[in-house]
């Protein structure tokens, strides 16, 4: 048996147990469950009044122990906690057993049931997870029925406070502290403007230690229809330490002091003519995973043609060195060097430094993933947006910029932080997150990063597959909606409770934990019908969370001619997704400018505004070997 079968059962042993007289191996009933607060102790430090105090001994090998002690700083369970429930034998029918699981706040009516139900025959314990997302911070009683008598056992368990660190960032942010503490005066410095009619971009790309860059040339649609491009930077408070995490403090206080004070790119679009009286309404653009603020130029076409402009930044790790620089030559004139900021690391060693090298916690703090360089880039977009006010960026001496009413849009990753800004901060009016989906860690297993988890399975030693169409693990997991899963494959649970616990741990910097702040008046979400990047379930999760289906719209790729085509990246390709791009960012601009919520195709069948049946995003919607019975 593994270890982390073990460990699974030893949290279980801590919790209430039913009389073994009442066992009968016909009708089994249920032991133990999990989770239970009697795994945590007192600490009046914390919003909930509790810590998490997983046990140690057994919990296995070095990363799999380091996860288990980075748990034990949280203050509750995971707002999707796996439930554990052994029972005295084998159940005949998992799904009937399933059906007697409820899910009810302690001080409330609201109760749910549980899916995504997994059968171990080899321990006679039932794994599941709650129906609905659980609100943070709160006590919830778990109850089970079963055994010849019917008999019931039940135990409590609270939820993490998940909201709490990023709210207590955007506060110190707000309050003046984070600026202060780092002598930040809000702002942007401008370094460079140029007219986007025939104007060409390259980003000298520092990918090297040894100075052997990569230079990419930059599309610039602008440079056909005109308007103007502004290069620069701006300072903002970071919360990060050397390796990509963020000090984790009681969260009853007001969070962690800033470390320091870091100096951002930014990139805007503005439109074509004079700007009106307190500058043009500016929008806020996030890019995505492997991206860089140049991306901004693809996503500012409508915006420009609508009278807003269009700013944005790197992500952490994002953009590569800090050599990197813009290299732009306007029509007929001689090409200007502007530093880019890049903010990779080169954190392996090996002399390069990569599209995303750096938006990883890494050593102890591995398992974090890019919690913290998520809500490190949630706070550096608050910073973004109390820094454009008043901008004079061709210094006549009048705004070009306005900071009233500053809107979010965002692509992949870009909507992924972008909706937990969009929940953490209120100063942002209005925001459309594209392809966004979470948690990280089921992007990552369902989608086209599944590789990246075979590495850090690798590394928790819990491959258990020689097959490379799987990518050298099967980890037997339901989906949302499906029927229950009998494990057959040894290490398949190993991993099951691997994933549950980063996913736990990385809870905090993730889109459904804040999706549930966000009035529905304030978004609009767009989803591509068989995303293979941030697949449809995990943008299922961020929208059931939040109860935002009335503002979801749907790009049905699959009517296209594109069908073939993975469709994630529709909103910033016009020339390959001419149905989905520019109308897509027609959509954009309308509920960014108006608060208008348009439909891009008019009535016509490649879009859906609003969703036409949220079930539609339960299924991958595209064919997956890996997850393949």
């Amino acid at each position: 048996m593994t270890s982390s079968v073990v460990g699974a059962l030893a949290l279980a042993a801590f919790s209430v147990t039913a009389s073994p007289a009442l066992a009968d191996p016909q009708q089994p009933e249920p032991l133990s469950v999990f989770p239970s607060d009697s795994l945590t102790v007192a600490d009046p430090g914390q919003v909930t009044g509790r810590r998490v105090a997983l046990p140690l001994e057994g919990c296995g090998q070095p990363l799999s122990c380091g996860l288990t002690q980075q748990l034990n700083q949280l203050d509750g369970f995971d707002l999707d906690p796996r439930i554990a429930i052994r029972f005295s034998g084998p159940v005949d029918d998992p799904a009937q057993v399933a059906a007697r699981i409820t899910v009810q706040a302690e001080d409330a009516e609201w109760r749910t049931g549980v899916d995504r139900v997994v059968w171990d025959p080899e321990t006679d314990t039932l794994y599941a997870h709650p129906a609905e997302q659980l609100a943070p911070a709160t006590t919830y009683r778990l109850r089970v029925r079963g055994g010849p008598a019917d008999r019931s056992i039940q135990d409590t368990f609270t939820t993490l406070s998940a909201t709490d660190g990023l709210l207590d960032l955007r506060q110190q942010i707000d309050s003046g502290q984070a600026f202060k503490a780092t002598d930040i005066t809000p702002g942007l410095q401008v370094e460079g403007v140029f007219p986007a009619r025939g104007t060409s971009v390259s980003l000298v790309q520092d990918t090297s230690t040894t100075g052997a860059d990569t230079t990419a040339t930059v599309p610039v649609p602008q440079a056909a229809t005109g308007g103007t491009l502004v290069f620069g930077s701006f300072e903002a408070p970071s919360w990060l330490r050397p390796d990509v995490t963020i000090e984790q403090t009681p969260t009853r206080d007001v969070g962690p002091a800033p470390v320091e004070a870091v100096r951002l790119p930014f990139v805007a679009v503005l439109p074509e003519g004079t700007a009106p009286a307190g500058g043009w309404p500016t929008a806020v653009f996030g890019h995505g995973f492997t991206r860089t603020a140049a991306d901004v130029f693809l996503a500012a076409i409508v915006n420009a043609q609508s009278g807003i402009a269009t700013i944005a930044t790197d992500v952490v790790g994002h953009g590569f060195g800090p050599d990197s620089a813009w290299q732009v030559t306007p029509l007929g004139g001689a090409t200007t060097t502007i530093p880019a900021y890049g903010r990779g690391v080169d954190q392996n060693g090996d002399g390069t430094v990569d599209s995303t090298e750096g938006s990883s916690a890494t050593g102890a703090a591995a398992a974090q993933s890019s919690r913290d360089a998520l809500r490190q880039t949630a706070a550096d977009v608050m910073t973004l947006v109390r820094s454009v006010g008043g901008a004079d960026v061709d210094g006549d001496g009048t705004a070009d910029l306005s900071g009233q009413d500053v809107t979010y849009f965002g692509q992949s990753f870009g909507g992924i932080y972008g909706t937990m800004v969009t929940g953490a901060d209120p100063t942002i009016a209005r925001s459309v997150l594209d392809v966004a989906g979470g948690p990280i860690t089921e992007i990552t297993r369902l989608g086209g990063f599944r590789p990246l988890l075979t590495e850090a399975l690798r590394a928790a030693g819990l491959l258990n597959s020689d097959d490379p169409t799987r990518n050298l693990f099967q980890e037997q997991m339901p989906l949302r909606g499906e029927g229950p899963v009998t494990v057959t494959v040894p290490g398949a649970v190993a991993i099951q409770d691997y994933l549950a616990r980063t996913t736990w741990l990385s809870r905090p910097g993730s889109p459904e934990t804040f999706s549930p702040l966000i009035a529905p008046e304030r978004a609009v979400f767009q989803v591509a019908f068989g995303d293979q990047t941030v697949p449809n379930p995990t943008s299922y999760t961020v929208i059931d969370a939040g109860d935002l289906w009335s503002r979801t719209s749907l790009y049905r790729n699959d009517r296209t001619p594109q069908a073939a085509t993975n469709p994630h990246g529709f909103l910033l390709n016009p020339v390959q997704f001419p149905l989905g791009a520019l109308p897509g960012q027609a959509q954009v601009a309308a509920f960014l400018g108006r608060g208008e919520v348009v439909d891009p195709d008019q009535g016509g069948a490649v879009w859906e505004v609003p969703i036409s049946d949220p079930d539609l995003l339960l299924a991958l919607n595209f064919d997956q070997p890996a997850l393949r019975p």
